[in-house]
């Protein structure tokens, strides 16, 4: 396959990593507009999300889950710290370490954005068919 227009078009129309960009960056789009009043981007609101334990994770365990290096992780974080919305601190057990945890203004912020973020998530899923939401879900973690 060349790079020809034609093949161009074909990667425009089959392409799965363009796609999932494309859908990433739509419902990014959509999620932010939707949780500005709540003063988070919809980045923020899934860092967020992902701190509310009943145990502060460590830096590595949340850069995992959401799928970052601890760099970007760390870079992410900056302007929630700024905010006051998460704190780091020394892990006890491994003083080389950092634990990270929701602030009480960061666990208000989130239940602030929280019933913003269903109601969004609720319009987007009634775009789709009834069962796409799960099949999509699906496929995205096997890519994973």
């Amino acid at each position: 396959m060349s790079a020809s227009f034609e093949t161009t078009l074909f990667i425009r129309d089959h392409c799965l990593c363009l796609s999932a960009q494309r859908a990433a960056r739509a419902l990014s789009r959509r999620f932010d507009e939707a949780l500005r009043p709540a003063g988070i981007t919809s980045g923020q609101f899934s860092l967020l999300t992902s701190l509310n334990r009943p145990v502060p994770p460590a830096i590595g365990s949340v850069a995992a889950l959401l799928a970052m290096d601890r760099t970007t992780l760390t870079a992410n974080l900056k302007p929630l710290e700024r905010k006051g919305l998460v704190a780091t601190q020394v892990d006890p057990k491994d003083r080389r370490g950092r634990l990270l945890r929701l602030t009480e203004a960061g666990l208000s912020t989130l239940q602030a954005a929280t019933p913003i973020w269903e109601r969004t998530h609720r319009e987007i899923e009634r775009l789709l068919e009834p069962d796409a939401p799960d099949r999509v879900r699906a496929g995205l973690a096997a890519l994973r």
